[in-house]
């Protein structure tokens, strides 16, 4: 099987990287020419010059997994790719879409005779080694056809499931980062007053790794937090300033619309508004956690 990849940043070069593994042809293309070639020596892809030089080096039915930034960036090469495909080929917007969005795309490229998939992506950057959580939204078709591309990102049985009809897999990424987000907050709140009781001298690396073993809150966010206290507890070098990639907004945004009280999903929101304007270890540690899963940019101190 054969597809290719537009975007080949964090995301898309280890999602290539891990379907050239398993056995499926993956013809790339990103901006940066450096990174195309990165991956066609090290990953054995099959580069490309544009997007319409990898269009045309696909055979038959031809499938497009995008991974670029979602909004305008997404829809523009969407809008591109339209009059370089024929009927019963395929459209994947595996970015962080607004499902809303991809509610509209589907039903513009269906009109047309093209297939769309929305991909709600997880995993981060240990996606390539571990496999991909893949949140799928799509005609029942498009997915049958896709399925050998989901087995070979996630695993073949687990890790991947079509939930819905178009725009669902996007919904459900977005709420997926909603809880992200309360998980991420209730840690770093917690791991916050533990370090704020100076008298005891708590080993913060030591009661992660102890929380680990048989604790109910035991969770690969905690595996990684573990991890980063074990490097540096301190975090000194870390300014306490967390982004948010626009998902868990859309999350809150939802709750006021279906009129369901998201309390902690709001404030956790909230507080990363909040982390641009004060200090705080706990900020410091959310901005790790981001780091450490997605490979996000952690703001240096000054």
């Amino acid at each position: 099987m054969k597809l290719a990849m537009i975007g080949l940043g964090k995301m898309g070069g280890n999602m290539a990287t891990r379907l050239v593994q398993k056995g499926i042809s993956v013809v790339g293309f990103d901006r940066s020419a450096e990174i195309v070639k990165t991956l066609e020596e090290n990953a054995k892809i099959i580069g490309s010059s544009s997007v319409k030089d990898a269009v045309t080096k696909l055979e038959g039915q031809k499938i497009i997994w995008l991974m670029v930034p979602a909004g305008v960036a997404t829809e523009e090469q969407i809008n591109e790719l339209i009059p370089m495909l024929n009927k019963g080929d395929i459209i994947i917007d595996g970015g962080n879409s607004n499902y809303k969005d991809s509610q509209r795309v589907g039903k513009s490229l269906e009109e047309k005779g093209i297939g769309f998939m929305d991909c709600g992506t997880s995993g981060g950057v240990w996606g390539l080694a571990n496999g991909y959580c893949l949140m799928v939204g799509a005609e029942q078709e498009v997915a049958d056809t896709m399925k050998p591309i989901l087995q070979a990102l996630a695993h073949e049985d687990r890790g991947w499931a079509h939930v819905g009809p178009v725009g669902s897999g996007h919904f459900t990424k977005m709420i997926h980062n909603g809880i992200e987000y309360g998980m991420m907050e209730s840690f770093a709140e917690g791991l916050e007053l533990l370090k704020g009781k100076s008298e005891f001298k708590l080993d913060l690396a030591q009661i992660t790794e102890l929380w680990k073993h048989g604790s109910v809150v035991r969770s690969w966010l905690l595996d990684l937090t573990a991890d980063a206290l074990k490097e540096d507890q301190a975090l000194d070098e870390v300014a306490p300033y967390v982004a948010d990639s626009g998902e868990g907004r859309w999350t809150v945004v939802e709750s006021i619309e279906q009129g369901i009280p998201t309390p902690v999903l709001t404030l956790a929101l909230q507080v990363r508004f909040r982390s641009q304007e004060r200090q705080g270890y706990g900020y410091k540690l959310l901005s790790v956690m981001r780091n450490a899963f997605g490979g996000h940019v952690v703001k240096k101190a000054k």
